[in-house]
């Protein structure tokens, strides 16, 4: 089975875990019954189409920005068609199908599933995902849907209209967000909402895409990808294809795309360190930092804490976060997930900033210099070996490693190593870093 997962979005919703680097299926808030750790949406998703097929091919569509986040929670490992500027669904799925043709060899005749990777679902969900590249596979209709079965009368959801009420059904209609009384009148009639999962052949999606640009193939499309109508793929190719089966799906599918959403999957009502007295009802406690949260006569209010900021909101009015989020002042990202591990912000004032960052087991950090600032490793766990200037050396929790402006150099990490790191001077800068080829 092919799999497109599609990994786009940014963090303004769920904001203070969300941010512009890592969005909201990053956040690890979900516990794995079998492991007890917590998992993000991503690691959920990815977990659960193994399960069902192990030898499941899983090409996950996203942007640059998100790369080290994927290779952070799900390994280097992995499938990543990136795309080389944010230009909507249908330029992403595009580029993706050309990705399993020119770079994984698929076979254009071969049918693949596009599916969000982050509604909250249980395993009957990809299952039913299974079924629908069965359907795909018949060729029967160029475009196979997966319709969700509405729990409520909702008005955040574009509807798929079928012809029939049977499990398989040709498309007679779409309808974009409706009001609540036509909502009422949609579901009437069968009506199913849209939950932006589809499959079909791999050759259809190319011949489209050709049709409207002239390329040669996968790396051709990425270099001229901007030539791409940055459309969604249900405006670009689902409204005007004829040829559409949609399958009923009445199993469990969320949209979390807000706060109140997010608590309402929870399997906990607090992860982190924090505590709710017996008068509380309906609270949810998200805190990523090492301070303690108490909570004490409060009735359904969400409390989410991290380096980047406090929010205390009721869970009803915290659909509306977004305005108030832009017009916050936020001068750099406090926290983010790297390829070679995780790094959040302790302190930052004029003369420089505090840094504690987690590496992972047999990982790196670039080989790099600044020319603005000096920087001082403490290391706090953990074992590895630093290079500076060419200089090799062995690290050992307590070590101090000073670096001056200009010094190249980097850590690696034998075992999971954590340290504190100090940045000192005026005109700290994320740009002001350059990299250079580590030699052994």
């Amino acid at each position: 089975m092919n799999i497109v997962l599609l990994s786009g979005g940014s963090g303004k919703r769920l904001w203070p875990l969300s941010n512009d680097i890592r969005s909201k299926q990053f956040i690890k808030i979900f516990k794995n019954d079998k492991t007890g750790s917590y998992e993000s949406m991503v690691q959920r998703a990815y977990r659960q189409i193994k399960k069902l097929d192990r030898n499941a091919s899983i090409t996950i569509a996203t942007s640059k920005v998100q790369i080290p986040a994927l290779n952070n929670q799900l390994g280097e490992d992995i499938h990543i068609s990136d795309e080389p500027s944010r230009r909507d669904t249908f330029p992403a799925i595009s580029l993706a199908v050309n990705y399993l043709v020119d770079i994984l060899g698929k076979d254009p005749e071969e049918v693949v599933v596009v599916c969000p990777v982050d509604p909250y679902v249980e395993d009957e969900y990809y299952k039913a995902i299974a079924k629908l590249a069965e359907i795909a596979a018949e060729g029967t209709s160029s475009l196979v849907l997966l319709g969700m079965e509405p729990t409520s009368l909702s008005t955040d959801y574009g509807y798929i209209i079928p012809e029939t009420k049977e499990e398989v059904s040709k498309v007679s209609s779409f309808k974009e967000k409706p009001n609540q009384r036509s909502c009422e009148e949609y579901i009437k009639q069968g009506a199913l909402w849209n939950g932006g999962v589809f499959a079909f052949k791999i050759k259809y999606l190319l011949d489209l895409t050709h049709n409207m640009i002239d390329y040669e193939d996968y790396h051709d499309l990425y270099t001229n990808y901007d030539k791409l109508p940055a459309l969604s793929f249900d405006y670009a190719v689902v409204e005007g294809e004829e040829s559409i089966n949609v399958l009923r799906f009445a199993g469990k599918w969320q949209d979390i795309g807000t706060w109140s959403a997010l608590t309402e999957a929870m399997e906990e009502t607090i992860v982190g360190n924090g505590t709710a007295d017996e008068t509380c009802e309906g609270v949810n406690i998200l805190n990523e930092t090492e301070l303690p949260v108490l909570a004490m006569g409060l009735r359904d209010v969400i409390i989410s804490v991290s380096p980047e900021g406090i929010l205390v909101a009721d869970k009803d009015q915290s659909s509306y976060i977004r305005p108030y989020i832009e017009g916050l002042e936020q001068q750099q990202v406090m926290f983010a997930d790297k390829a070679w591990g995780s790094f959040k912000v302790l302190d930052v004032d004029k003369g420089g900033k505090t840094i504690k960052a987690t590496l992972n087991a047999g990982h790196s950090m670039s080989y790099h210099s600044h020319r603005r600032r000096d920087e001082v490793w403490i290391v706090i766990s953990g074992t590895g070996k630093t290079v500076v200037d060419g200089m090799h050396q062995s690290i050992k929790p307590g070590d101090v490693i000073a670096m001056s402006a200009g010094c190249r150099h980097t850590i690696i990490a034998d075992t999971e190593l954590v340290l504190i790191e100090v940045q000192i001077g005026r005109d700290i800068s994320e740009q002001d870093k350059q990299l250079f080829e580590l030699e052994y």
